[in-house]
């Protein structure tokens, strides 16, 4: 298994992530959004799936890639913890200096 932090770490890898949240797509229909020759895309599809980013399921001939989001939700979580706070303490800042000056 590798590291959903060394995935997500490279601009392209986030950018497959971000087309496989909206639907599963073949490899075919990612490289239409890339210029990346066959093994480059390849490879990047391995890292985000052995980083258990992705899941690739096969219909016959087809390899088709989705979005796993148990992981990603690890990430997720981990960006929550560490900005929700402050993200709360902006908002009831803001809050507190809108009531002072009315």
């Amino acid at each position: 298994m590798g590291s959903p932090w060394k995935a997500i770490a490279d601009d392209s890898r986030r950018e497959i992530l971000l087309l496989l949240r909206k639907r599963q797509m073949t490899p075919g229909q990612l490289a239409e959004h890339f210029q990346f020759t066959p093994p480059a895309l390849s490879t990047h599809l391995r890292i985000l799936r052995e980083a258990d980013l992705i899941t690739e399921k096969k219909l016959g001939k087809n390899r088709y890639y989705s979005l796993d989001g148990k992981k990603s939700l690890e990430i997720i979580n981990f960006f929550e913890k560490m900005w929700g706070y402050n993200l709360d303490s902006l908002k009831e800042y803001v809050e507190n200096k809108e009531r002072k000056r009315k």
